[in-house]
């Protein structure tokens, strides 16, 4: 495996640090590091005017194929993007989940009217979306789903509950998993909806998290709506056509993760430089390992992208997502250890905030998720038992 630029890639790199040197100045300076994981909530709309800007220059779709208005980009050019993206500091995008997920999605599943209607919403940032697949009883048992779906006329009918519903209260649109055929168990009877969130029935409420954002929400459907024609795949097909969004997730932006990984542990090592913490041999040992094994990680992905690229090699996203998150919480649990028994106090509170929490501290408490979301940590050792070692299915008792 060539891991070296090619004068083309070079070229390429060349290209997008210029751009992001000569863009992310003036106003848009001001956006540097905001958003992402446990920041969320940071200045969405001007995120959201960065994003449109993105647009504008033909930053968006990068990875999409220049029949759909993306760039076409090689594998090896949209990891460059990526980190050089995460390495200006450039603040986190408001589209992530329409572009990296549902576009690539309706381009294998969609029918050619649906790419037309949606594509070009997503690839100039008109249209924002949300995911709707997680319910208070179908977290981590994505098959146990339960919000239902009927088709009546010329529209589907929705009632259910999701939960963990990552920016639906400032999207337009939400794609659902429901079960469209009554009396139907597990995986058999789903179906992938379109829906829009800007009508009666559908409620957002924000959840409010330990670090104090509220990027996450329920969203309650009560007879909610949406036409016929808004089903991705066929009815009842909804379960594949999940699975190969949630495989569109573990793809090259990775890279640009481990990136902002590395500016946290630079941030935790400087603070241990400026409080003397550094001093401690224990603890400097275990900033060392995380660095090594930082850089284990950022080759471990690059292997799994280019086995799944040429083999189809399964359980590399399972082994890369058990990896990073068991490392973030690592992380963060050092960096509290760095800043000792003053990072067990926040800071006052203000009139838009009960308390504040500076950079580490919120580390700390959004990275005990990891773990949790995106697949939790026995769900990925499962995958790999059943699917990639082939020991026995695990029982799931009576449905």
């Amino acid at each position: 495996m060539d891991l070296s630029d090619s004068a083309e890639d070079e070229a390429f790199r060349a290209e997008i640090r210029g751009w992001l040197d000569e863009h992310l100045t003036g106003r848009w300076a001001e956006l540097k590091g905001l958003g992402g994981p446990g920041k969320d909530h940071e200045a969405i709309e001007e995120r959201l005017a960065w994003n449109c800007h993105l647009a504008e220059h033909g930053w968006t779709g990068v990875s999409w194929p220049t029949e759909h208005g993306g760039r076409g980009l090689t594998l090896w050019q949209q990891v460059i993007f990526h980190e050089e993206y995460a390495r200006s500091g450039a603040p986190a995008r408001v589209n992530h989940l329409g572009e990296e997920l549902l576009g690539p999605t309706l381009m294998a599943f969609g029918r050619p009217e649906q790419q037309q209607r949606f594509l070009p919403k997503i690839l100039a940032v008109e249209e924002l979306w949300a995911q709707g697949y997680s319910e208070p009883g179908a977290g981590s048992d994505l098959a146990n789903v339960q919000t239902r779906a009927r088709l009546t006329g010329d529209e589907w009918v929705l009632d259910g509950q999701k939960v963990w519903t990552s920016n639906a209260h400032f999207s337009q649109w939400l794609f659902v998993l429901a079960r469209s055929e009554p009396g139907s168990q597990r995986h058999h009877g789903l179906s992938f909806l379109l829906v829009p969130i800007d009508q009666e029935g559908v409620e957002v409420r924000p959840i409010e998290q330990l670090t104090g954002g509220s990027e996450f929400n329920e969203v309650f459907l009560t007879g909610a709506h949406t036409p016929a024609d808004h089903v991705v795949g066929e009815p009842g097909d909804g379960w594949r056509v999940a699975m190969a969004l949630l495989g569109f997730e573990r793809g090259v932006s990775v890279l640009g993760q481990v990136v902002g990984f590395t500016r946290e542990l630079d941030r935790v090592v400087a603070v241990a430089r400026d409080n003397g913490a550094i001093a401690d041999p224990v603890l400097r040992d275990r900033l060392a390992k995380l660095k090594v094994e930082l850089e284990v990680l950022r080759w471990q992905a690059l292997r799994g992208l280019a086995q799944d690229s040429t083999s189809g090699a399964p359980g590399s996203a399972s082994i890369f997502k058990l990896a990073w998150a068991g490392w973030h919480r690592r992380l963060g649990e050092v960096a509290m250890d760095v800043r000792g028994l003053d990072g067990l106090v926040a800071r006052p509170p203000t009139a838009d905030a009960p308390y504040q929490l500076d950079d580490l501290q919120r580390l700390f408490l959004f990275s005990r998720a990891d773990t949790i979301y995106g697949g939790s940590d026995e769900v990925q050792r499962t995958i790999l038992a059943e699917r990639v070692l082939g020991l026995p299915r695990e029982p799931k008792g009576d449905r």
